[in-house]
């Protein structure tokens, strides 16, 4: 089974979701048989409970995480941040114009492009590459303007009330 029409989705905003969200469409691609692949910027921390349910649904779902463990520093991005994004994004335009996917999820590049690892352009000319039949999501918070105006759908995560501020930590097998 092939789409007939891929579109290109943007998950946004400050609340939480933007990755589960991406990965509730890669289960359900992986389970009508799609071939997907997610790659995730400033990522390199793990393994996440992702990454194990990945390697259950393989072929059909491939992870893989970039960037180095910890926080990239927003207001003066290590050039190995900066290095290992733009390579990020190399990969991703390989493997949106290779015809391998059916659907490329592209987690946290919006982060990417704020923290001023990816230009905003490189991203507005692969969304522009996307083939016909291929979905192409791309998530995290702060989307640029230009990426949301390009998107066929935009969906914005607006956070209301978050147990974090209650002192509740990141949890394995839901936050990580």
């Amino acid at each position: 089974m092939k789409l007939d029409q891929g579109c290109i989705q943007v998950y946004t905003g400050n609340g939480k979701g933007k990755t589960t969200a991406a990965l509730g469409l890669a289960f359900r691609a992986a389970g009508r048989g799609f071939r997907v692949l997610m790659i995730q910027f400033m990522k390199g921390g793990g393994p996440y409970g992702e990454h194990e349910a990945a390697k259950r649904l393989a072929p059909e779902l491939t992870i893989i995480a970039t960037g180095r463990p910890g926080w990239v520093n927003r207001e003066n991005p290590d050039p190995e941040d900066v290095r290992l994004a733009r390579e990020a994004l190399d990969m991703a335009r390989a493997a949106l114009t290779g015809e391998c996917y059916d659907l490329v999820i592209l987690d946290e590049i919006n982060g990417a492009v704020s923290f001023g690892l990816v230009p905003v352009d490189d991203v507005l000319d692969l969304m522009a590459l996307k083939p016909p039949r291929v979905e192409l999501v791309l998530t995290g918070r702060n989307a640029d303007e230009r990426v949301i105006a390009a998107a066929d759908l935009v969906t914005e995560m607006r956070e209301i009330k978050h147990y974090y501020r209650a002192g509740v930590p990141a949890r394995t097998g839901i936050e990580k």
